[in-house]
Formats: structure tokens, sequence, C-alpha cells
């Protein structure tokens, strides 16, 4: 996934036998040699082509609050990187490493919606509603390359500045699949984009996808709201240009937070680990020397709220050093018109659906 064109030269090949083999397994579902199962109530699936950092899990949230006031809704995801196994459904008093940091997140902030992780989202399902008789919908994390389940509504999101037209299959580049597979989305969003975005390029945008007549295109950005203590939300911090700042993140990239991030404070550094990365005390204890460094100067760490399902693992320690640790909190707010013309899409979809 370098961006050194020297190593993805030299990757190519790798990534061509990787086309061959998801090619073939595409082409083995459309014939019906591998059979993929459509369920009797709505499934929406948010997902991507790209290995992360499109924005799947605040498209997610924006779906819960927009449905869940009028459905019994359900979230069902893979769980990446927890230590349980099979299907299991989310209690608020789970931990990131049973659960995943992202299926906790969805638990944490909606406790009155059913969450559950399943490595097979066509045996998830079932249970879910097993669990839930009087289940009304399921929203699926990242499904979009797990072809078994066949989504009444396949929502595709692909990032402003890492348009999936412009990228290559792994590992010479970020794409799951080849660039061709959009065409099984319903709906696609441009997201992460900027605060603003003129007609202009948005045609140029529209031009470079090519969405078919059975698409729907829409561009969305973040709104991110005043950071809270890591382990006491109702404590709140108003960021300042005085403000030492270090982003301690461990998602798939940081551009556009860190952008952000630099409108309103002073950035000393960005501490960045892979992707669901599981802290260590000895990096925690890193982080603690860091602040008793210099503990004249106002310094805090802001963290992600997909990492914070993480560094509660280390609740006591981070406790018994008053490290602070704030979560910057996130929503998703779709441009211009674009917020009804996407909540009409989903709301007739779910009007028009048939068992």
């Amino acid at each position: 996934m370098s961006d050194n064109i020297i190593f993805k030269i030299l990757l190519f090949p790798f990534s061509l036998a990787f086309a061959g083999i998801i090619s073939m397994r595409n082409i083995f579902y459309e014939a019906g040699l591998l059979k993929a199962t459509s369920f009797n109530l709505p499934v929406i699936n948010v997902g991507n082509l790209s290995v992360g950092g499109t924005g799947k899990t605040p498209h997610i949230e924006y779906l819960v609050e927009l449905l869940s006031p009028y459905l019994k809704i359900a979230t069902l995801s893979r769980g990446y990187k927890r230590k349980s196994k099979g299907f299991r459904i989310v209690s608020f008093s789970d931990t990131a490493d049973i659960s995943g940091d992202e299926p906790l997140q969805f638990k944490r902030k909606y406790p009155h919606i059913p969450v559950a992780v399943s490595e097979s989202r066509n045996i998830g399902i079932p249970l879910l509603v097993k669990h839930n008789p009087d289940l009304q919908a399921v929203l699926l994390d990242d499904a979009f390359q797990h072809r078994s389940v066949i989504p009444g509504l396949n929502i595709l999101l692909t990032e402003h500045n890492r348009l999936f037209v412009h990228d290559m299959l792994l590992p010479a580049g970020r794409l799951r699949e080849p660039r061709s597979s959009y065409v099984r989305a319903d709906v696609i969003i441009v997201s992460k984009c900027p605060d603003e975005l003129d007609v202009q390029e948005r045609e140029s945008i529209k031009s470079l996808i090519k969405p078919y007549p059975h698409q729907k295109l829409f561009f969305s950005r973040y709104d991110y709201g005043n950071p809270y203590y890591l382990l006491d939300s109702s404590i709140t911090l108003d960021l300042h240009s005085n403000m030492q700042v270090h982003l301690l993140a461990a998602i798939a990239n940081v551009e556009y937070l860190l952008r952000y991030l630099e409108k309103k404070c002073s950035i000393e550094n960005v501490i960045k680990y892979e992707d669901h990365h599981y802290f260590s005390e000895p990096e925690l204890e890193h982080l603690d020397k860091i602040i008793r460094e210099n503990d004249e100067q106002e310094r805090v760490f802001i963290t992600t709220e997909k990492d914070a399902m993480r560094l509660l693992l280390h609740r006591h320690y981070i406790a018994s050093k008053a490290l602070p640790i704030f979560v910057l909190p996130v929503s998703v707010e779709f441009l211009d018109e674009d917020k009804s013309g996407f909540d009409a899409s989903v709301k007739q979809f779910l009007l028009n659906f048939k068992v």
C-alpha cells in the first residue's frame, strides 16, 4: 500500500494475481455457483472497496440516528481483532478485545439498539433475529466484499482525497476488489469532503466515478464536537491556539482529522499506530513521560472515539497517572441538498421493501 511508485511497480504482479482470485470468486457468485442469501427483512450495508479510512463507522451511526426513532434496528459487524469467536451479542459492559472496538462504540453510544458481531454475516443475521424477534432492519458494517449476503441497499463509501477510481488492488494499492465492483452499489457516498465543495468539483468527481443509472451519488463531510475526557465524558475541552496537542491515533489515516485540528490548536506531534492497534502499558508510560517532561505547558492528547474503546482497557493506569486523554467526537453531515436526497433514498428503500 505504499505511495512509492517503485514499490507499486514491484508489487503490481501480485496485484494481478489477487485480481484473478477475486474476479473468479465474483464470477462464481454471479453464475450462482457460490450461493448468496437474501433475507425477509431490510438489510442495509455500509462498505467500501479499500482497506479502510472512508468513514464507515460514522455513516453507520448516521443511519442509526436516522432510523432508530421509527424502526427496531440492529447493527452487525465482524468484530475485527476481537478475542471472542462466532456470533456474540455485544454488551455495554464488554471490552474492545471481546467485541471489537467499533461494535463496542456502537453499543456505548446507542445502548438501546442491539449490536452483534459475527465472522459470518449470513449466520449472524438469523441469530440476531432469533434474539430480537421484533427486529425490523439490520445495518451491516463493512460487508461490501462479503458476497454471501445480498443486502437490500448497498452503500459504498469512497474518500474524497482517495477516490477508488485512482487506486490499485492490494498489495500495490488499497483496493480489496477491482474498481469495476462498484457496480454492485446502490448508493455511492464521497466521504470526508472539504467544508466547501463547488459544483465544478462535484461534477468532476461524478465524471470520474461514472455512476450507473441505478446508482445515486452523494457527498458528505465530518463535523467534530468538543473533545471530552476519556474517563468522564462530562468533562469537555475547548481547543484553542495556545494548547499543545499530541494526536494519538490508531486509525487507517489521520490526514483529514489532522487538517481539522491544525485549524484549532497547535499540534506538537502525531503518535500514529496501525489501524485497530491495541495499546500496551509501555506505550502509555511513554505518554506519561511526554506529559511530565514539561508540565508548565497545557498539553493534552486527542484521540478518536474508536481508539478510546481500546484505550479503556487501560482505564486504571490512565486514572492513576491522570493522563489528559480527550476523545474527539465525530458525526456525518451531507453537503448542500444531499442530506434530504440521501435520507429520502433510504426511506424509499424501506417503504418499497417487500418480503
